[in-house]
């Protein structure tokens, strides 16, 4: 076998390995990324329940505080 033809041959067995490493490389990274995708998608939808829950008390604690203003201007005005 020639010089040529085993440099050749070396360089083709080089680039087949880098690409098929690559290939799984990518690969992981890639599954890795889905996961943390899902994962911050639990978060946020966790997230969004706290917040909508937040808020349903902060509604009914308004209605309360206005109820509370409503009866003390009732009282104030007197019979």
């Amino acid at each position: 076998m020639s010089t040529a033809s085993r440099v050749v041959l070396g360089v083709s067995v080089g680039l087949t390995i880098a690409t098929v490493v690559g290939v799984h490389v990518k690969q992981n990274w890639d599954r890795a990324r889905l996961r943390e995708g899902v994962v911050r998608d639990l978060e946020r939808m966790q997230k969004k329940q706290e917040n909508l829950r937040l808020l349903k008390q902060q509604i009914s604690l308004t209605k309360e505080l206005e109820a509370e203003r409503e009866r003390r201007a009732a009282e104030s005005q007197g019979p």
